[in-house]
């Protein structure tokens, strides 16, 4: 098996253990990513067979939303359900203190905004997605207002990022769900001081929100050549 096959074949095997999280009845948030395609498109045939009913998805993306028509997963809004039990989510990163990178998909304001409603946030991913230091392995996604996003930049270079415009496949900047540009940072020797970054970016008008989930997954699950590890928090 070639080596991309098989860290695809971890993250399905890693995101089939987690929806055995997910309960008949629940409200369940649904993840951005190749990884959470796979917990959507699992969640959907345990629907089909009867091994899950009445199971209601919160999409975080207007990309899992089509992920989740497809797998016949029926959806409602957070105004309908505010409080979601479960989500399940990929990860670009995750540091011993379950403090986790995510964004690479483009969907980071959305996902942080059912992760902070969520009861049970379980992240999914593959052994090489840990790391000993936030940044080191993934840029930071920061999503900013389009208007003076320059400024933006700036600030973020002055803050020790390289600071770079995403761009889509025919090269125009590329745009969130919400209409927002995101700017990846990349920091030499990683993010020293994840909490500290976290305050700067909050105060800064302009930047809406930035691929720093800290502390807030409840429960992470690896998928290793040896096998699947969980890792829960205290």
């Amino acid at each position: 098996m070639a080596d991309s096959d098989q860290a695809a074949e971890l993250k399905r095997r890693a995101a089939h253990a987690a929806v055995d999280r997910i309960e008949s009845g629940m409200t369940v948030g649904l993840g951005t990513g190749s990884t959470a395609v796979h917990a959507i498109r699992e969640i959907g045939r345990r629907m089909r067979e009867g091994a899950l009913r009445n199971v209601v998805g919160i999409p975080t993306s207007r990309a899992a939303e089509r992920a989740a028509l497809e797998a016949d997963i029926p959806l409602m809004t957070l105004a309908e359900r505010p409080i979601i039990d479960v989500t399940i989510d990929g990860a670009d990163e995750f540091d011993p203190r379950f403090n986790v990178i995510k964004g690479m998909g483009g969907a980071l304001l959305w996902e942080k905004i059912v992760a902070q409603v969520t009861r049970q946030w379980i992240i999914v991913a593959d052994a090489g997605k840990r790391v000993t230091r936030l940044g080191t392995r993934s840029p930071l996604p920061v999503e900013v207002v389009r208007f003076g996003w320059t400024s933006q930049r700036a600030h973020l270079e002055s803050l020790g990022a390289r600071a770079e415009l995403r761009h889509d496949e025919e090269g125009h900047p590329y745009l969130t769900d919400e209409g927002h540009y995101i700017i990846h940072c990349s920091f030499d020797e990683g993010i020293l001081d994840p909490h500290a970054l976290a305050q700067r970016l909050r105060s800064r008008a302009g930047i809406v929100e930035h691929g720093m989930f800290l502390g807030m997954a409840s429960e992470i699950v690896i998928g290793a050549p040896s096998g699947i590890e969980v890792l829960r928090r205290a």
